[in-house]
Formats: C-alpha cells, sequence, structure tokens
C-alpha cells in the first residue's frame, strides 16, 4: 500500500485536503489566474522502498499514515496546501526513452534503485525554508527520503 492511498486516509479528510482553498494561488478551472503573493509553489516528492514498505507492521504504516495525515490537515489550515496524490505500485511504471524517433517502453520505473518515488504533495510557501520544513516533517523523511523541488510556470519562472 503507497503512502496517502485512498484506503488508508479517509475519503473524505483526503477530499477536504485536495480542494482546500490555497493562498490565492489554485485557480478553478475555466476561472482566470488569480493574483498571486510572494509564495512559491513546491513540489514534495516521497520516495519509499517499496519492499521495506510491504513487511512494515500494520501500526507503523498506521502510525506513518497519521503523521501524514496530521501534517495535511496542518497544511489546510495554513493555506498551504495545495495538494497531493500517491502513485501506484513502482511495478506498473512506463519507462519510454526515444531513440533515433524510435520509441523504447520498457516495464517498471526509469532508475533501477531501491527507493521510489510513491507520492507527492504540492505546497504554496513564503520561503524555500518553510517547504523543507515540511518535508523534513513528512514521515517518509525519517524512514526513507523526501525531495523539494520549486515548481516552474510555463514562463520559466517559479510559481
Amino acid at each position: 500500500m503507497d503512502i496517502g492511498s485512498r484506503e488508508t486516509f479517509p475519503a473524505h479528510d483526503v477530499e477536504a485536503a485536495r480542494f482546500a482553498p490555497t493562498q490565492g494561488c489554485a485557480t478553478p478551472p475555466g476561472e482566470p489566474p488569480t493574483p498571486r503573493s510572494d509564495a512559491v509553489k513546491y513540489m514534495l516528492m516521497i520516495f519509499q522502498n517499496p519492499s521495506a514498505w510491504e513487511t512494515t507492521p500494520e501500526s507503523e504504516k498506521q502510525a506513518v499514515m497519521a503523521d501524514a495525515e496530521a501534517i495535511m490537515g496542518e497544511l489546510v489550515e495554513t493555506g498551504e496546501w495545495v495538494g497531493g496524490e500517491a502513485l501506484a505500485d513502482p511495478s506498473t511504471a512506463k519507462a519510454v526513452r526515444v531513440r533515433d524517433g524510435v520509441p523504447a517502453i520498457t516495464d517498471g520505473p526509469f532508475a533501477e534503485a531501491k527507493e521510489q518515488m510513491v507520492g507527492y504533495c504540492i505546497v504554496d510557501c513564503d520561503t524555500p525554508e518553510r517547504a523543507v520544513d515540511i518535508a523534513a516533517r513528512w514521515p517518509d523523511a525519517r524512514l526513507w527520503g523526501m525531495e523539494v523541488r520549486p515548481i516552474m510556470g510555463t514562463d520559466g519562472v517559479e510559481m
């Protein structure tokens, strides 16, 4: 089971978090963009070792999920939560490479690694330090790892 899966988070909590208003940065479909603050959106990529997660006792999995849900709740309250999703098991991934105009598609994740990206969160923060602080509190940072990157707009400027 991946972190953030609907089987673990009650559906009403995930839906509330996913569609919670943000600091004027999430624009509903069909509406003009809302003027932005100085905040930047960051993607917090969640990494896990799927083999290790499978062997984690259920009580520890529930504790990890509860910690993540608590952080999500805080971010909804502060208006920093933009959204996030769990990803399907890495074994379902397809790696696509085009060489000399010919696509080569292989099963499995692109990188050969024990730790795989299993989900992501998008947060809207005033500083990169705040985004790193959030990632450091995420339970997967204690067990495997997190990566934080600013999200770029179509103009090449951080959003």
